[in-house]
């Protein structure tokens, strides 16, 4: 059986008993504090998952021009994005997951500790390289644990190097000019994952300037997950998002958050709804806000 949108830690220990091909990586991960992801992961992790760490497996380069951070010729033809978490190429991407040892015909595992924030990234990255059977955790380390899942602590052992090979995008990136192309125009909706305080622009804690894209919609990610940590029921999510879009079309939704990493929670919740993809603006309001000729929308 393949999983496609979220595997519960259940199925995932039945999946691992039968044998099938299968790799579990651990996206854990803290903006604030970038080494503590991989401390968590050497302190308790599944057993045999790979470690993907969000600057350095997950993104062309960590900071944006201007913003700390520095950007080599090289590096210039990498990113897929701009803002603070670029997209690498899905070549760069491809040669990482061969890197790690994983093959076309594996069902990918992912999970954090921090209720999906982090995960996601991996997951939505694995359909845009053409490989669908890719499902997050639900409920994570913790429901994992909860289900007496076996841990392990420290490093695993390498793994051979595969040679996986790119399919046609399953998902589609949007980038800062199709999203100003479209602004306000009825086949487009932004959904904004970020608090309800940094999208009316009250607060801006890591970018330059605050508000949010002019007529996107505010729903933090955070409102995906339940009391137990757990994805909402499908049906939940279908009410709440047909709520949120008041007869908008499902399909003509792009996702934005910061930096385009806890935007995919509302994706694959829209997904788990039966709303179907969506896009992601992976730049989001990092890349938007860096160009002062972009307009802003406070309140």
């Amino acid at each position: 059986m393949t999983y496609t949108t979220l595997i519960s830690a259940p199925e995932l220990q039945a999946l691992a008993a039968s044998g099938a091909p299968l790799m579990v990586f651990d996206c854990s991960f803290d903006l604030m504090h970038p080494s503590a992801g991989a401390q968590q992961y050497a302190q308790v992790h599944l057993p045999g998952a790979v470690y993907a760490d969000l600057n350095n497996d997950l993104s062309a380069r960590h900071g944006a021009p201007g913003a700390g951070g520095t950007l080599t010729a090289q590096e210039a033809d990498l990113p897929a994005s701009g803002g603070r978490h670029p997209l690498p190429s899905r070549e760069r991407f491809a040669m990482w997951l061969s890197s790690v040892g994983f093959a076309n015909n594996m069902q990918a595992v992912v999970y954090d500790r921090q209720g999906a924030n982090y995960c996601g990234r991996l997951w939505w990255m694995l359909k845009w390289a053409g490989h669908d059977a890719a499902a997050v955790l639900d409920g994570g380390l913790q429901a994992w644990q909860a289900a007496g899942g076996p841990v392990a602590s420290g490093e695993e052992p390498a793994r051979f190097q595969s040679n996986f090979q790119l399919g046609e995008p399953l998902r589609r990136l949007a980038t800062a000019a199709d999203v100003l192309t479209r602004l306000r125009q009825p086949g487009q909706t932004v959904v904004d994952a970020r608090g309800g305080a940094r999208y009316r622009g009250e607060v801006e804690p890591l970018d330059p300037v605050a508000g949010h894209i002019p007529g996107a919609l505010n729903r933090p990610f955070t409102e995906n997950i339940a009391a137990d940590g757990r994805f909402k029921p499908a049906a939940v999510l279908r009410a709440e998002f047909n709520a949120l879009l008041a007869g908008r079309d499902p399909a003509g939704v792009v996702h934005q958050c910061g930096s385009g990493v806890s935007a995919v929670p509302n994706l694959l919740a829209m997904e788990v709804a039966g709303l179907g993809p969506s896009a992601l603006f992976a730049g989001s309001w990092s890349e938007w806000c860096s160009d002062p000729a972009r307009p802003v929308e406070r309140g």
